[in-house]
């Protein structure tokens, strides 16, 4: 079935039902009541998410495994097994670190009063005698100072809160997984639009994940080795929590930062917190600052813009694990709203980092009476 042509021979515009303006005012209410509906049931909805990124980020380890030979179900319970094995071993690991966190802290309250009192002497010493500083001083309180910190870390605990529910649906999500490739083999014949957008933000969800994955774990074990030496209590719990806020973009650093500053504040005064932030800085500025985002941007192809308000809006609707899973799910909608139809597809030209060159384009044929 051709395309209607207008009388020059060219493909003739598509004739829409309705004006577009009402068109896209119909879309946007839709959008509308999509995230509020989502917003709500994000308890819900967002543990799938979750399950179905870690899905996809594992789904080659069984594809390999049949490669090689091995048995489609015993494939898909190793994939199961690994998945699980990381995700019970980070669970624990943050659970056992908030525990020790949590009888570490009060050791430190002397400290804190201590420190406050040394404010408001240098600040009289200094002939700062304005009420307003002093009263400010006097209301600043231990509990909610380190309930900031207490609060970060139950952020980063409270997204495997439903810990059972996305074991259960890794489970059915992998068995249901082991016949994808088969399943895409019959949506390429049916429908190679929506199996190519489909296999595109499979392959960017797993680049991402694997670049985040590597660099994460490059700045966990610099931030543990440089918080131990410098004398900070907990330093594999910092570097854990360095780990984790890698997956947030552009503000995941300062996450990872606040918690062993004001520790370092209470250990050696103002000096070490100035340290540990003067560290943390240059290395979270040279690895996830200058490096990380090259690789990232490769990856996703997302702008840094974008992918700043994809973080605000994710957050916003799904809390803190929406702030973990903001470029996955991005390139998910993006997959389905975008890439989806090939109509579409320019919008990938303003949200890419870097948008490919035009081809130049043909070169008309000379006229018949100058052809030689």
């Amino acid at each position: 079935m051709t395309e209607p042509q207008d009388r020059s021979g060219k493909p003739a515009d598509t004739q829409w039902s309705m004006p577009r303006g009402l068109i896209v005012i119909l879309g946007l209410a839709a959008l509308v009541v999509t995230v509020a509906g989502i917003q709500v049931a994000a308890s819900i909805v967002g543990p799938i998410f979750l399950a179905l990124m870690l899905t996809v980020a594992v789904h080659p380890l069984p594809e390999w495994l049949y490669r090689k030979g091995v048995p489609g179900w015993l494939a898909t319970i190793a994939a199961i097994v690994v998945v699980n094995s990381i995700l019970l071993v980070l669970v624990l690991s943050l659970a056992l670190s908030v525990a020790q966190l949590a009888t570490l802290l009060p050791e430190y309250a002397d400290d804190f009063t201590n420190l406050i009192d040394d404010a408001q002497s240098f600040l009289n010493s200094n002939g700062v005698n304005s009420t307003d500083a002093q009263t400010l001083l006097s209301q600043v309180d231990y509990g909610n100072v380190f309930g900031l910190v207490e609060g970060i870390l139950q952020a980063m605990l409270g997204i495997f809160s439903n810990l059972l529910f996305v074991l259960a649906l890794l489970l059915f999500m992998a068995v249901d997984g082991s016949s994808y490739g088969s399943r895409m083999s019959i949506v390429t014949q049916m429908r190679p639009d929506i199996a190519t957008a489909l296999t595109a933000f499979s392959a960017g969800t797993r680049k991402y994940l694997i670049v985040s994955t590597v660099f994460g774990l490059i700045v966990a074990v610099i931030d543990t080795a440089a918080l131990w030496a410098l004398g900070i209590p907990l330093p594999i719990l910092w570097g854990l929590l360095s780990f984790i806020t890698n997956y947030v973009p552009n503000v995941g650093f300062v996450l990872g930062l606040v918690p062993p500053a004001l520790l370092a504040l209470l250990e050696g005064g103002p000096g070490l917190m100035l340290t540990v932030i003067v560290v943390y800085s240059v290395i979270n500025v040279i690895i996830q600052s200058v490096i990380q985002p090259k690789f990232v941007g490769d990856a996703v192809g997302l702008s840094v813009t974008f992918t700043f308000l994809s973080l605000v809006f994710w957050t916003w609707i799904l809390g803190p694990l929406g702030a973990i899973l903001a470029i996955p799910l991005t390139l998910m909608a993006k997959a389905l709203l975008i890439d989806i139809d090939p109509s579409t597809r320019w919008v990938n030209t303003i949200l890419s980092d870097a948008p490919p060159p035009l081809e130049p384009a043909a070169s008309p044929d000379p006229p018949r009476h100058e052809k030689k």
